[in-house]
Parts: structure tokens; sequence; C-alpha cells
């Protein structure tokens, strides 16, 4: 049951932090407002109009008692009552109204209706509060005749209530105001610092951010900064380190390419050169595969125009792009989707005959749909591919003359993007490749 509660409240709940903390600031002041509020009106507010009700009634029942009993002092009686308390008194022989002019949801109404009730009885009277802004309409029934009463509102309900709900309400307005702003002001920091994440954990090199807002936030950037600075010269040192072998490779085996050109057995020189070769393309993918994430600074990319310039630069008719789609531009590195575009496309065209280039455009994201007629790959190995250095023996090779490189790095780099990558059967027969960037 509480398990049920909770997750009912944590469901119902806001999940950012800003207005997390607002109901934390806000819902005290207006829980206490709506308390003090209720007090008052209950306690004071009702207990204060019952009794201004109570006199107007009781001076009503004493008008219509003098009428009755010394109806000759009647005009200078109903005078007293005009000049000292600014009542309007008119009495003729009208019939008594029918309907009643009274408000059911109004405390004032309710208030009068009560105290009338209990004085002069069940239809004896009839009231109106709203006929007048400023006056309330009133008539008893005294035998034969009907008094009209015609008495300042001010005698039936206080005019405080109001002026007590806008002294309550605007302050609470105001300090609600001043808490949103430096809310604002607080959550702002964490904000920064999570796109900052977000960025640093897609490949892009974070060097614009500053620490800002409290202590603990400021304390909490500034070791992701230190985290961010370590990753990045750990990653920079790797790719020096990896181009230094790189250079001292190459230089003995371009050597040994110039001594085996030498060698009048040819036969032993081209076997050689192949293996030589062969390890110059298996050191480039070592290479490649560690410089994935390679100094290159974020922009606006146009996926479309992108994978038309690939096509451009592929000169191949066997490549074919949909046309029928709108432009769709997100925030990436260019270069390195460059590279994983071509080399899906390039493994394609090596291992069927046609490449089929399809994008869609779906909720905040963009689908690349890349699908060939080759002899595709067996589902159970479909995770065992995006392992580095796995080759498959049997149908085809993700890489035919590297190392098994290929899938590695175009996961790692549509992941850095904070995209994902699924391998399905195509409807060609052959492979299909669909990526998922968010834009």
């Amino acid at each position: 049951m509480f398990f049920g509660l909770n997750k009912f409240i944590k469901y119902i709940l806001p999940k950012r932090l800003f207005y997390r903390a607002l109901i934390i600031v806000a819902a005290p002041t207006i829980i206490l407002q709506i308390i003090i509020t209720i007090v008052f009106y209950d306690s004071v507010w009702i207990k204060a109009n019952k009794n201004i009700t109570r006199s107007l009634v009781n001076q009503l029942k004493t008008i219509e008692e003098v009428y009755q009993n010394d109806k000759k002092n009647l005009d200078f009686f109903t005078d007293s009552y005009k000049n000292n308390f600014n009542f309007e008194i008119g009495i003729n022989q009208e019939i008594f109204p029918k309907t009643s002019g009274e408000r059911k949801f109004s405390p004032m109404d309710r208030s009068l209706r009560r105290e009338l009730k209990s004085v002069f009885g069940n239809n004896n009277y009839w009231f109106n509060t709203s006929n007048f802004k400023n006056a309330v309409e009133i008539k008893i029934r005294s035998g034969k005749d009907v008094i009209e009463f015609l008495v300042p509102k001010e005698m039936v309900s206080t005019s405080s209530v109001r002026l007590f709900v806008l002294w309550t309400t605007l302050p609470s307005i105001v300090l609600i105001i001043i808490a949103l702003i430096f809310l604002k002001n607080q959550t702002k920091p964490l904000v920064k610092l999570a796109k900052a994440a977000e960025r640093f954990g897609k490949g892009d090199y974070v060097n614009d951010f500053r620490a800002s807002g409290s202590q603990e936030i400021r304390k909490a950037a500034f070791e992701f900064d230190r985290m961010a600075k370590r990753i990045n010269r750990h990653l920079n040192q790797r790719a020096e380190m990896l181009s230094g072998i790189s250079h001292d490779l190459r230089t003995p085996l371009t050597r040994l390419k110039l001594q085996l050109a030498m060698l009048k057995q040819k036969d032993i020189s081209e076997k050689m050169s192949k293996d030589i070769d062969e390890m110059e393309r298996m050191l480039n993918d070592y290479l490649h595969f560690a410089k994935t994430q390679a100094l290159e600074n974020t922009t606006d990319v146009n996926l479309n125009s992108l994978l038309k310039s690939i096509k451009k630069d592929l000169n191949n008719d066997n490549l074919k792009i949909n046309e029928n789609y709108e432009d769709i531009k997100l925030e990436g590195r260019p270069i390195a989707l460059r590279r994983s575009f071509e080399n899906i496309i390039n493994n394609g065209l090596t291992y069927g005959k046609k490449v089929y280039i399809d994008i869609q455009k779906g909720n905040n994201r963009a689908i690349i749909k890349i699908e060939d007629d080759g002899p595709g790959i067996p589902e159970e190995q479909y995770k065992n591919v995006f392992k580095p250095f796995f080759r498959l023996d049997k149908s085809r090779s993700l890489n035919h003359s590297g190392v098994g490189l290929g899938l590695a790095i175009v996961e790692d780099i549509i992941n850095s993007h904070g995209g994902s990558i699924q391998l399905g059967r195509s409807e060609f027969k052959g492979l299909q490749v669909k990526i998922f960037l968010p834009f």
C-alpha cells in the first residue's frame, strides 16, 4: 500500500529540481496563508458579521414594534433613524414579493437570512443584497402592511475581510516571486553543469565552462572540470603516443620495402611486400580506432548535405539516396560522422552490389537507414561485430583487409553523439544498419 502511494506521489511530483524547490518554498507559505484565512474567517469575520447582522435585525424589529404600537410618532421615529443611521424607511400595502432575491452562496445573505428567520419567522421577510452597490433592500410583513428598509451595506457585512485577504495574499505573491528569482539563479549553475557534462559525454571538448553558484555546486563543477581536463590530457597523450609509434614503425617498413625491391627473387619479394602492405593497413586501423575522439569542434551538421557530398565523392551509381525528405540539422562533428557513414557504405558496396540510404525525421531524432543487397550477417553475431578486433570468418567481414575495427569505430562515433546503432535484415536480403541521432 505504502509502496503504491509512494510511487503515485513520485509520479505526480515534478521531475525538475527547480519546480521541486519551488514547491518546498511556496507550499508552506500557501498552506500557512490558507490556515490563517480560514481561522480568521471562522473565528473573526463570521462572528463579527453575525453580531452586526443581529444588531441590524434587532433594530428592524424595534421599528416594526414601534409601528404596531405607536403609529402617531412613527414619522419622528423614522426620521431619527434616517438622520442618525442613514436608514430609508417606507410603509405601503403592496403585494409581498413571492420570489426570493437572496444569493445562495453568499455568506452575507446566509447570515442575514438566518437572523431574519429567527426574528420574523418564515415568509415574513424579503431582502436583496445585489440590487444596490452600497445598500441592502429589506421588506418586512407587518400585518397587512409592508415595511421597506434601505440600509447601508456596512451594517450587514464588514469590509475588513477584503483588506485582510489583500494584505495576506499580496505579500505572499511578492515573496514567491522573489523565491522564483533566487531559485532560478541557484538552479542555473546546475543546468550549465549538466549541459557541459552532456557535451563532454558526446565527445565535445568543453573549454569555456566556468564554475558558478553555491559553494557545493562550485566544488562539483570544479571537480568536473578537472576530470574533463585529465581525460582530455589522457586522450591527447594516447593519440600522440600512437602517432609516434606509427611514425617509428613506418620507417623500418619503408626500408623493408626498398630492400625487397632490390631482391632478384621477385616471387618472394611480392609475397613479403603484400605482408608489409597488410601490416601498414593494420597499423592505420589501430591508429584510427584510437583516434576516434580526435580533436574536432562540434558544429551544425546538415545530414542531407553530408550524405550528398559522400555520394558525390564516391561517384558510384550503385549508391542510392532517397531524395524525398526534409533537411535535418543537428550538432555534431562532421568529419567523424562522415567517416562512420563512409565505413558502412563502403562495406555495403564491397559485399553487395547496391546500397540504399533513407533518412527519416522522428521525435527529436534523425533515423538514417543504410541497406545493401549483400550476404548479410547472421543474427546471432549482431552484438559481436561491434567488438573491437572481431572478424567474421564466414558470410562477410566488416573490414575485408583490416583487423575488425569497422563497426567498432562507427559505434563509438555514434554513441559519442548521443545516438545509437542497430543491425537488422534488409528488405534487399542484405544487411540493414539503422542509426539514430538526436537533434
